[in-house]
């Protein structure tokens, strides 16, 4: 089993609570507040590595939770901050946010290191909430509570060379010769089920060929195999076109070179701006010099095409020199150019009134989530401020304008009061 995408649910820790506490010690009359901040909450960090090549082992496990912070103690003491949660995944992952497809990061290098999520913040311990008029506060503020969320991990192959072609022409072979991959190698279509990888060594040059299995006719539209691999064609440099040119299966050498090409070309257009090298294998066989010529003369002049016979070697030194000749003159890899989404947001005060009913109305928005924190209403201090914020942020005058009138239900969050003008 190959996986190459797949979904996973992520959430980083919650915030702890701040504490609350007054200092009580003995020949300590007037102690104050003493309650310690909550600690913050684990993060969810992605780690890239080059000593995996599949998403498979996210088949088994899909959510991943960092710990939450401690809350706050007494005499100023910190919660203790939670534990990150790592994921590892194999270089060339793309990471994408579930529910709008933007691309939050893409692992490109080996060892890179992004935290997708972050961890709430700790809520401030009641010593920070001490005034000269308020010298005992009973409250403390709240830590933020994360929510999970949903991502895509898509594997896009990071290999300079991509083999392409219909099954069975000889890519799997071609692989195994010029490099010390060994991929399974039998005479019957699919023998290969995921993208093999192989080092290729020139001399003092060296490249990374990939073994594209999967492409017929219909792949681009999701037939076959060939639509959960031509992504991985995406981050190739140059593009290896492998044909049976002898025809062995009945096929015309020239129908299906113009089909793969057009499978590629359906999946993205881009494609087009990747040089392709063109092989002609299995020479040996009948033929195979007939055919050839036939696809010199449609297409000599706009590919460089190598006769080969793989299971025998030849042409393997011809067609390696070719590759680092147009290696040379190409740019390095890069990672995808993209705006990154980020899941991190500012606090938000804004805020909407929303009427539920005849004589009911709510406030919703990141005032609430804010009021939610730092709001105990069980302490008359903090009622206070509870009232003092909705006053001056302008939602009685909203709640005015949308039409509530004296005893009315308003609803704030979990807080939830009449309405009196």
């Amino acid at each position: 089993m190959f996986i190459d995408k797949v979904k996973i649910y992520i959430k980083s820790g919650n915030g702890g609570n701040g504490s609350h506490s007054l200092h009580t010690e003995k020949f300590v009359p007037n102690g104050g507040p003493d309650g310690g901040d909550g600690g913050k909450g684990g993060d969810v960090v992605f780690v890239a590595t080059n000593s995996q090549n599949t998403l498979n082992e996210f088949h088994y496990k899909k959510h991943f939770r960092a710990t939450n912070g401690e809350n706050g103690g007494r005499q100023k003491c910190y919660g203790k901050s939670g534990e990150d949660v790592i994921v590892t995944v194999p270089t060339g992952t793309v990471i994408r946010d579930a529910e709008t497809g933007k691309i939050i990061a893409d692992m490109f290098h080996d060892g890179q290191r992004e935290v997708v999520l972050k961890g709430g913040r700790g809520g401030r311990g009641n010593c920070h909430f001490a005034t000269s008029r308020r010298q005992t506060p009973k409250f403390a503020e709240n830590g933020v509570k994360t929510i999970e969320r949903q991502v895509i991990l898509e594997l896009k192959t990071i290999a300079d060379i991509g083999l392409v072609g219909f099954p069975n022409v000889g890519k799997s072979t071609l692989l195994s010769v010029v490099s010390d991959a060994k991929p399974k190698i039998a005479n019957y279509h699919f023998t290969t089920l995921s993208p093999n990888l192989g080092v290729v060594g020139y001399y003092d040059k060296s490249f990374v060929m990939a073994d594209i299995p999967g492409l017929i006719e219909g792949a681009s539209e999701g037939l076959g195999l060939g639509h959960s691999f031509l992504r991985h064609i995406e981050r190739t440099r140059i593009l290896v076109h492998v044909l049976d040119i002898s025809g062995s299966e009945g096929r015309n050498p020239i129908d299906d070179f113009n089909l793969i090409n057009n499978e590629i070309y359906s999946y993205d257009e881009k494609l087009r701006d990747i040089p392709m090298i063109v092989v002609a294998n299995k020479m040996d066989m009948p033929n195979a010099e007939e055919n050839l010529a036939k696809f010199v003369a449609e297409f000599g002049n706009r590919y460089k095409i190598i006769p080969m016979t793989t299971i025998i070697h030849e042409g393997a030194e011809e067609l390696l020199k070719e590759i680092i000749d147009v290696l040379e003159d190409l740019p390095p890899q890069e990672q995808l150019q993209f705006e990154p989404f980020s899941y991190d947001q500012a606090d938000d005060d804004s805020y909407e009134v929303v009427k539920l009913a005849p004589a009911t109305f709510e406030v919703v928005g990141g005032l609430v989530e804010i009021l939610s924190r730092k709001v105990n209403i069980d302490d008359i201090d903090s009622f206070r401020y509870f009232q003092r914020v909705i006053k001056e942020k302008g939602v009685i005058a909203e709640l005015r304008k949308a039409g509530a009138g004296d005893g009315d239900t308003v609803i704030i969050g979990e807080i939830e009061f009449d309405f009196i003008d």
